[in-house]
């Protein structure tokens, strides 16, 4: 079961509801594997975690030109190919600007010398958490946390968003009971479709605000062109007003539960402690979610068989 949680903007507590979740649920006996693919800010780690047990760095193929086979002014093919703008052509020698190269490999093919070579760069690394101690306290279940944390520098996220869910892909692929939570990038741009592609079903997190509504909608769009299946839960409800629950009713969107805001959660959250811990209406709220979603999620996977 692989459940990409999503939300239109940051600050929807997006992370919240899926540490919660995937703690839940590992305490009730499922092998949960959380991704958290936020790879320009992943904090999944802070509640979950107390430090990382292995690490790896991720690179992607970039172009390395021998100037010695290059034709240089008299051909300037890759340079013309490139839709990146990756390639130049100065002074009858090609440079290249590694940071702009989407390895799409194009340069090495069309090179009638040969003189395309493959380089690397670096764009981040993969990390995997250890536990803390007290998350599952003997529970019959597992929890997993893997992350990426970008390069200082490296403008594009989905190289490594790619590599953290093959990695907990790989980890989930080996139990069929096995419960994947993707922790999505905000927004709806393309490390978002990133987080999101080839999940059964996404959990979309809104926001009760004028904004939160807003940006919601262009998560919803986002998943109804990727024709991903979808559900909805309104989290910090009472913060602002009900615009978003009357839109889910009205547009007769799958809603699957509201959690309650309270100055109790909030501080518990600024500890990086769990909500499901320390405040009790989230503790029965979160197994409320988690009821609908397991339910809603094992639907989608027996349709999609």
């Amino acid at each position: 079961m692989h459940i990409a949680v999503a939300s239109g903007k940051g600050g929807t507590g997006k992370t919240t509801v899926t540490t919660n979740l995937a703690t839940h649920a590992a305490r009730q006996g499922r092998r949960v594997i959380v991704a958290d693919c936020d790879v320009e800010e992943p904090n999944a780690h802070i509640s979950l975690c107390d430090g990382f047990e292995s690490q790896h760095t991720v690179t992607i193929p970039v172009p390395d030109i021998d100037q010695n086979a290059c034709l240089g002014d008299s051909c300037g093919l890759c340079v013309e190919l490139c839709r990146f703008k990756a390639l130049i052509l100065m002074a009858g020698e090609v440079m290249v600007f590694p940071e702009l190269c989407h390895a799409c490999g194009l340069c090495e093919e069309a090179c009638p010398a040969g003189a395309v070579k493959r380089g690397e760069r670096e764009v981040g690394a993969v990390r995997r958490g250890r536990i803390q101690s007290n998350i599952l306290n003997n529970a019959p279940g597992s929890l997993t946390v893997l992350d990426g944390l970008m390069r200082v520098g490296e403008a594009m996220a989905p190289p490594l968003i790619h590599a953290v869910k093959a990695e907990a892909e790989s980890l989930a692929d080996r139990d069929d009971d096995a419960v994947l939570f993707v922790d999505c990038p905000p927004g709806a741009s393309c490390p978002t479709i990133a987080g999101l592609k080839d999940a059964d079903m996404a959990l979309l997190v809104a926001e009760p605000t004028a904004f939160g509504l807003h940006d919601f909608k262009l998560a919803l769009e986002t998943v109804r062109v990727l024709g991903i299946p979808h559900a909805v839960v309104v989290n910090r409800s009472g913060m602002g007003d009900y615009r978003v629950e009357e839109y889910l009713v009205g547009e007769s969107i799958p809603y699957l539960a509201s959690l309650p805001m309270s100055m109790e959660a909030a501080r518990a959250g600024s500890r990086g402690e769990l909500l499901i811990d320390a405040v009790e209406e989230l503790a029965a709220g979160y197994a409320e979610l988690w009821a609908e979603l397991e339910k809603t999620a094992q639907e989608v996977v027996a349709c999609a068989k």
